[in-house]
This record gives C-alpha cells, sequence and structure tokens, in this order.
C-alpha cells in the first residue's frame, strides 16, 4: 500500500506491520472486527455466534458462525499471522458438525448470541428480515456449508488442499489474505479474497474445468464405442462368427488374428470413416519386408477380393496397413451405424478370407528364411 503525496506527484510505501508487532490479537481484534463487519468478506452475512462450542462431545469452538443471503451456514476460521498446517481439517471438522444443524437449533443459537450481546431483539425475527422471508417455518436454512479462511499467510498445504477440495469435491471455500500497515499513529487493514480471485487461481480454474471436459468427452466416446462394437458384434456372430470370441471394447477399433502374431485384420470407426485394414505391427525391419512381400501378391489379391485395395507403407512409421474404407460416415451419428456395420462385416470377411491363407501360410514362411 503506498501514500499517494499530491503536492510532489510521489508515492511512498506505508509501513507493513505484523498483527503481533502491532500487538493485536486473534480472538479479541480480528474476530472482533469481521464479527462487526463481516461485509468485509465480500457479502452480506448474518453472525449469529463467535465461539460457538455448541458441538456433541468435544471442547472444540469455531471463531465466527454465520447465515449467508440463502441461508447457508458459514463458517469463518481466522489465523493471525500464519494459517498453520492443518486449519484445513479442523474447518471441515466444524462443517461436519454443523451440518446437522436445524432451523430451531439456528435460531435457539442465535438468539444466546444476541443475548450474550445485550441486544434485546427477536432472533427469529432478525433471520427472516435478513433473508427477506415471511415464515420462519417456510424458510430454507442450512441446505449447505460454507468455509472461508481469514489469515495474514497462508501456506501452500493449505492453498492446495483447497483448491483440491473446491475443484474435485465442490465444496464452497473462501481464502482471504489480511494485512496490516501503519500510518502515522493509525492502523490499515487490507482484506483480499486469493481463493478464488487472483489471476493464477482464475487460470488454474479454468486448465481445471477444461481438464474436466475432456474428461467428459473422452467418458462420453468410449462409451458410445462400446454401444457400436456391442451391436457390431452381436450382428457379426449371426453371420460369419470372425469376432465371436472378441469382447467389445472402449477403443475405436476391433482386430481379427490371421495367424501369424502382429498381423491382424483391424476394423475401425471414426467420425468419417469406417474401415478394414490389413494391418502390420512385427516391428519396424519385419513390418516393410512383409508388406513388401505381400505387395507382391497385389494383382492375385485385388483380383480375388473383387475391388482395388488402399496401400500404406508408411515409411515414416513403423507399422504398414492395408485397408478398404467407406468415408462420410460418422460414429456420433446413430443414424451412420447400421450402415457401417453392414460394411464392416462384409468387408473384413472378404479380408479375411483373402490373406489369411497369404499370412498364414506363404508370409510365414517367408518370413522364417530371413
Amino acid at each position: 500500500m503506498y501514500l499517494i503525496d499530491k503536492k510532489t506527484n510521489r508515492i511512498s510505501q506505508i509501513g507493513k506491520k505484523t498483527f503481533k508487532e502491532a500487538d493485536f490479537s486473534e480472538r479479541k481484534n480480528l474476530q472482533e472486527w469481521l464479527a462487526n463487519e463481516p461485509s468485509a468478506l465480500g457479502e452480506d452475512l448474518l453472525i449469529i455466534q463467535k465461539e460457538f462450542d455448541g458441538f456433541d462431545d468435544t471442547s472444540e469452538r469455531l471463531d465466527l458462525l454465520a447465515l449467508d443471503k440463502q441461508g447457508n451456514i458459514v463458517l469463518i476460521e481466522n489465523k493471525l499471522d500464519d494459517t498453520g498446517r492443518n486449519v484445513t481439517w479442523q474447518a471441515l471438522k466444524y462443517a461436519s458438525y454443523c451440518s446437522t444443524l436445524k432451523r430451531d437449533q439456528i435460531k435457539d443459537i442465535y438468539q444466546k448470541y444476541l443475548d450474550r450481546q445485550n441486544i434485546s431483539e427477536n432472533a427469529e425475527e432478525k433471520i427472516l428480515d435478513f433473508l427477506g422471508e415471511k415464515s420462519f417455518e417456510e424458510v430454507d436454512l442450512n441446505n449447505e456449508q460454507k468455509i472461508i479462511f481469514v489469515a495474514g499467510n497462508f501456506r501452500k498445504e493449505v492453498t492446495s488442499t483447497v483448491l483440491w477440495l473446491r475443484d474435485k469435491y465442490k465444496l464452497k471455500i473462501q481464502c482471504f489474505e489480511v494485512s496490516l500497515s501503519k500510518l502515522d499513529s493509525q492502523y490499515l487493514l487490507d482484506i483480499e479474497q486469493i481463493i478464488p480471485a487472483k489471476k493464477e487461481v482464475e487460470e488454474y480454474m479454468i486448465s481445471i474445468s477444461s481438464k474436466n471436459r475432456e474428461e467428459i468427452t473422452v467418458k462420453a466416446r468410449t462409451a458410445k464405442n462400446l454401444e457400436f462394437w456391442t451391436a457390431f458384434i452381436s450382428e457379426s456372430n449371426k453371420k460369419n462368427k470372425l469376432f465371436e470370441t472378441v469382447s467389445p471394447g472402449k477403443d475405436s477399433w476391433l482386430g481379427c488374428a490371421l495367424g501369424l502374431s502382429g498381423i491382424s485384420v483391424n476394423i475401425v470407426v471414426s467420425k468419417s470413416f469406417a474401415r478394414s485394414e490389413v494391418y502390420f505391427n512385427r516391428g519396424k525391419n519385419e513390418n516393410k519386408q512383409a508388406f513388401d512381400f505381400v505387395l507382391n501378391n497385389k494383382i492375385e489379391i485385388e483380383k480375388e477380393l473383387g475391388e482395388p485395395l488402399i496401400w500404406e507403407r508408411m515409411d515414416d512409421k513403423n507399422t504398414c496397413r492395408i485397408k478398404l474404407q467407406m468415408e462420410d460416415v460418422n460414429i456420433d451419428n446413430k443414424d451412420d451405424w447400421q450402415k457401417m456395420i453392414n460394411y464392416l462385416i462384409d468387408s473384413s470377411e472378404k479380408m479375411v478370407k483373402v490373406f489369411k491363407p497369404i499370412v498364414d501360410k506363404k508370409l510365414r514362411a517367408h518370413l522364417a528364411k530371413k
């Protein structure tokens, strides 16, 4: 924080102080400041108790207990110059304790607070006025619990845990960093919300959100693949049983053995095609040798197959491929599924019939000589 001198058009830094140096305490000072001015935490809050110790079977005390405008319980934990390592665990315990509080219990807690403060007002009426409701019997309280941490310094153990709890479990947790400055004989308090607020935190949450969207997309895609292959195998088994021993999977392909390890007929689906292919995956050198050997039989193979093939030696890759392919079909469009299934059943049957004798006998003998 800087002081502006309008005459000289200069700024000078206002001296920072720790709460300990200024002889301020957590309970007598920070807690009182927030109890009397809860809007400093960025929203309208109704403080209903200080040093709340109404938990069963424990003597633990919660710094401040409040309600927000939606009637949710808000737990406020204050730490002066450092959060310590265990503040998140402490607050989660308190939240679990408070989760069972009923409407009348909340009213009684607030009434005790008012009485202790010598405030001669009715807790029920004040809660209704704060929430803008008319009937206490119909008011909705404590659907959720929120946690607010206030501290002079947040350890990484705390911020990391808070971000994880917010992202993974959608818990409503906020962190406010407080700092103290001194100007002449007066002290200035600065309260900054750091989670969620700072740019780096927002970017972190955006990246997490993107990751979640990607995970959702992957799950949807794998579920669709599983559904498609289940339908395919069911129909395929009625015709040729080539994939009878294959389980439907979540990938975009299924494989059928040709009798030689590393060489198979694969069927593949995507957003733009469906294809059957002879796939060579035995190691780069052997793949190229096997492909070249089969390619020497190209005329006879395509004549028996009854249509031309697409031959892909793929010199820049380890694998090789010989394929039949149907264009302009989309796995995401269920209207295309039957056409894709019919094509894959017929094309894979032809590929196995033509290539299995070549691979299992001629190619096997050829590779054995190398």
